[in-house]
């Protein structure tokens, strides 16, 4: 396999615009990316060795999921050393390499920044066990004592994101928060040592050369200091999206703009309204459009959601940040092969299996990735849906390590199976992923899937998202266009300049508009653009 069609120069870049605000960004899950020494783990070698394959797709950067030393309970975002490259990845010199290597051939390089929580083997946890209630060590997390009968009930009824309750009683009787698992304290910013503390870690990675930070749980860093119950529906969650989060977030936006680096937020909130206030011009760059992610194959639906997001976005003077997938996320080619009306989390562990369409889904997946890159904006990639891999929803559960899995119950299958090792080759023990297997098992049916597999291969769903993006950049960027067309039934179709983009979500076919058809992400023969498809084309 070779890869090199793309020049290295400023792709998708038009001059004078800050390279993010139109970027395409690929998403790297370290774990499960390419294992360069072979050990069955991803690493920072595999990346490297992976280089020319992302430059050959066009995009602009790439974002790193945590590479930090960690007990790996959740996966890498339980830290126990922040300015550490955990040995099972690399070491520093080589973390330093692929940044230095990446920007050799046009591409960016974003980190994950965890400043929610620590790992409980973080030396700053470690001194809070053995310190004494009310010392400048337990404050640096949220430390509580409890409630009823010798303080033996958690101090608030919070729910934690995997399961179970948010508190943990330690053996002098007081309780910590982690609003995730166990392994993960949360951090208490009213601390001037917390604050202190991750503005140094910042300036640290900055200088060792990375463009900017993808903000984990953006939305959570600041808790109700009353710590309330969660009330009745409509009351404001006290450990989420609260005002005074923003005062922490101005003072890292001044030290990113030291160094023309970028934040983005991983913001769950209820609203664009409540979203724009992340997008501030003294705030956060980006912030994920997870409403698209996370919408129904409708049109009307869909349109909705692109409105607010401009809409919103344009307000603060900036752009949306779209996202179909990533490593959270149920991936979306097996989303979109399920009925409308079923939860894709839920049917993971005992869903019947007969409901879900794979050719359905896969058809959707090319058509939405269409949709997306057509859109005024970012977009960011996770890595494997330019395959169109689905999701591995038949993993056995003796290999499961979310901590979802174990905090639920066994009720909730969790995460592990978007995070399947990728395929490169058609055979092997690993379809070229490494030597000696892959830490999680993948499906024999991803050999037709491999990059491989679709490497040059027309009407790929790897080519056609190198198409896609080539496309982009000598059409899209540079321009901020951007007007709806009138059609009928389940149709979305607007303009961006010379490109008009129609997608068609009903179930028969459509006539294109008259012009010349750029992309398609299914064969539109005479015309017609089939259901469930996508097309751009330059109207004469």
């Amino acid at each position: 396999m070779t890869f090199d069609r793309v020049p290295s120069h400023n792709r998708g870049v038009a001059p004078g615009h800050p390279w993010w605000r139109q970027a395409v960004v690929y998403q790297v899950y370290l774990r499960s990316f390419a294992d360069g020494n072979g050990d069955g783990t991803g690493d920072i070698a595999g990346i490297r060795s992976r280089l020319p394959y992302l430059r050959s797709l066009g995009v602009d950067a790439i974002w790193i999921n945590p590479w930090y030393v960690s007990p790996m309970n959740d996966g890498g975002y339980d830290v126990a050393d922040y300015r550490a490259i955990d040995p099972q990845f690399g070491t520093m010199d080589e973390a330093i390499g692929l940044i230095e290597d990446a920007k050799r051939v046009g591409l960016q390089v974003l980190l994950d920044l965890v400043p929610n929580h620590t790992s409980s083997e973080h030396p700053w946890f470690k001194e809070a066990l053995v310190s004494a209630p009310g010392s400048a060590a337990r404050a640096r997390y949220h430390f509580r004592p409890g409630r009823g009968p010798k303080g033996s009930r958690p101090p608030t009824n919070w729910a934690g994101m995997f399961g179970g309750s948010t508190w943990t009683r330690v053996a002098d009787g007081e309780w910590y928060l982690h609003l995730f698992d166990q392994t993960q304290p949360d951090l208490n910013w009213s601390s001037p040592a917390v604050i202190a503390e991750h503005e140094d870690v910042i300036r640290f990675w900055l200088e060792k050369g990375a463009a900017g930070f993808r903000v984990d749980v953006a939305n959570g860093l600041v808790k109700d200091p009353e710590y309330p119950d969660i009330g009745a529906e409509g009351v404001p969650v006290p450990y989420s999206d609260l005002d005074l989060l923003h005062d922490i977030v101005r003072d890292w936006r001044k030290v990113v703009d030291e160094y023309e680096a970028i934040l983005v937020a991983e913001a769950w909130v209820e609203s664009w309204d409540r979203l724009a206030n992340y997008l501030r011009p003294d705030e956060y760059h980006q912030a994920f459009e997870f409403d698209f992610m996370q919408a129904p194959w409708d049109a009307e639906i869909m349109k909705g959601i692109i409105d607010a997001a401009l809409i919103g976005s344009s307000g603060v003077g900036s752009a949306p940040t779209w996202v179909l997938s990533n490593h959270d996320i149920v991936r979306q080619v097996t989303r979109y092969a399920l009925p409308q009306d079923v939860d894709a989390r839920a049917w993971l562990l005992k869903g019947d299996r007969s409901l879900l369409d794979p050719g359905l889904g896969l058809r959707r997946a090319r058509a939405a990735a269409l949709l997306m890159l057509g859109l005024p904006g970012s977009a960011y990639l996770y890595q494997g849906e330019e395959l169109g891999l689905p999701e591995v929803h038949d993993l056995p559960f003796e290999v499961l390590e979310d901590p979802t899995w174990v905090r639920s119950r066994h009720t909730r299958k969790g995460r592990d199976g978007c995070r399947v090792p990728l395929p490169w080759a058609a055979s092997g023990s690993s379809f070229g992923f490494g030597r000696d297997g892959s830490w999680l098992p993948q499906p024999a049916e991803w050999s037709s899937l491999s990059v491989e597999a679709q490497d040059g291969v027309t009407g790929s769903t790897l080519e056609l998202y190198r198409e896609a993006i080539g496309l982009r950049s000598r059409y899209l960027v540079g321009t901020a266009e951007f007007g709806w067309v009138a059609a009928e039934g389940e149709v979305l179709v607007f303009d961006r300049g010379e490109v008009t983009v129609v997608v068609n979500f009903g179930a028969d076919p459509v006539p294109l508009p008259h012009g010349e058809i750029l992309i398609t992400s299914i064969p539109a023969d005479d015309g017609l653009l089939p259901s469930d498809g996508a097309a751009w084309l330059r109207p004469s």
